[in-house]
């Protein structure tokens, strides 16, 4: 059940309290303001189609400066096959009950999320959002910002990752659900994070916990070049710099004692946003850690969405991954065994008329050279699983 447990360190609850910057993904945390005139908030951020509510509440608080208050409420109901021991094949809960505050002028800014929320994942269990809250504790991101100038700012305090494509929470996102190159990233860490920004340049690097484990052992930096308003280029990459043999839901042994490499470039063309990656991962051999071989991922993502027109969209990915070993020697499993394959197919057709959205999705997950006991089904022997979901809700 190694894979299972590894899958479940990617899922995560929060209720959110202190942050202080747009959460990151493919793109570094942005060192830019965002001032009361600029409508939308930047934080949390959004790849779109979804847009955020673009006259948000504020509220002038005197000589604490002017705050600003949004959130995201939504509830998603999906059917399954193959559905995982314990899991079912229909479900119908909340995604997003969240509010978020923030301060995003001056030298001291911070951000709060609060709330529940589930984080749907391809290949994985689905867990509620009454067991994500309780996997991933009250206060999920909760960070200051220090920044001096529009150039250079510090943050301190749980901070959302700079691996991967995607971010953590379904409405941020072109699809419902996470995919398989997301699992294998952390998305939420404690540490301290310093970003600077020289015109088309951006540069952010990190010292944290990895994931969520409490040990600052991570190092963990993104580079990014604009090379104009509609072309970006992105390298992230970092890891665990000593063995760490804290394990809990949050924290698989494995991925934790891991490095991460990303190369993402994000392309807007028209109605077009186009942003294909590459990952790789690797896991060292530990004897200190009961890590006999080491192991590693390759994988490949393209993520696209095509606006319709102005309430309209279709958001899409496919992805392909591949882990290396072998069963026979013991290695380290980190997808559906060791040696196996997989590729996903997403479609996400999108309406949105004002603060409301629905959505629908589609989705197919086939894998390849699995292991008995590590794949899909009651009897973890399947290696397909398909997913029809239902998303609504408003964000306001």
């Amino acid at each position: 059940m190694n894979a299972l447990f590894g899958a479940l360190g990617k899922h995560r609850l929060a209720i959110a309290v202190f942050a202080l910057l747009p959460s990151t993904a493919a793109l570094a945390q942005t060192t830019e303001n965002t001032s009361p005139s600029s409508g939308s908030m930047s934080t949390p951020s959004m790849t779109g189609p979804l847009t955020a509510n673009p006259n948000p509440m504020r509220f002038d608080t005197g000589a604490l400066g002017t705050w600003y208050v949004t959130g995201a409420v939504s509830g998603l109901a999906f059917g399954q096959d193959h559905t995982f021991p314990g899991d079912k094949s229909t479900r119908a809960d909340l995604d997003n009950g969240q509010v978020f505050i923030q301060k995003t002028s001056g030298q001291f800014q911070f951000f709060v999320q609060a709330g529940a929320y589930s984080i749907p994942v391809l290949g994985t269990p689905y867990l509620t959002a009454r067991k994500t809250t309780g996997y991933f504790d009250a206060v999920p991101q909760a960070f200051l910002k220090y920044a001096p100038s529009d150039s250079f700012n510090i943050m301190v305090g749980k901070l959302p990752t700079l691996f991967g494509a995607e971010y953590t929470f379904t409405f941020e996102n072109m699809n419902i659900q996470r995919g398989l190159l997301w699992n294998q990233e952390n998305d939420i860490n404690n540490g301290a994070q310093a970003n600077y920004t020289h015109g088309a340049f951006t540069a952010s690097l990190s010292v944290n916990d990895g994931f969520y484990s409490h040990r600052y052992s991570w190092v963990t930096g993104l580079l990014s070049y604009a090379f104009d308003k509609n072309n970006t280029l992105s390298f992230a990459g970092g890891g665990n710099t000593r063995a760490t043999s804290h394990v809990s839901v949050v924290t698989p042994l494995l991925q934790n004692n891991s490095e991460i490499y990303d190369l993402i470039y994000t392309h807007l063309a028209g109605p077009w946003t186009l942003t294909p990656y590459l990952q790789y991962t690797r896991v060292p051999s530990s004897a200190e850690l009961g890590i006999p071989h080491s192991a590693s991922t390759m994988g490949g993502a393209l993520l696209a969405s095509y606006t319709i027109n102005s309430h309209f969209s279709m958001g899409s990915r496919v992805e392909y991954i591949r882990s290396n070993g072998s069963a026979a020697n013991a290695s380290p499993n980190l997808l559906f065994g060791p040696d196996s394959k997989a590729w996903s197919l997403t479609l996400t057709p999108t309406y949105q008329y004002n603060m409301l959205f629905v959505r629908g999705e589609l989705s197919y997950v086939k894998a390849s050279g699995t292991t008995l006991g590590y794949a899909f089904g009651r009897n973890l022997d399947n290696n397909s699983q398909s997913r029809v979901m239902l998303e609504a809700g408003i964000l306001f």
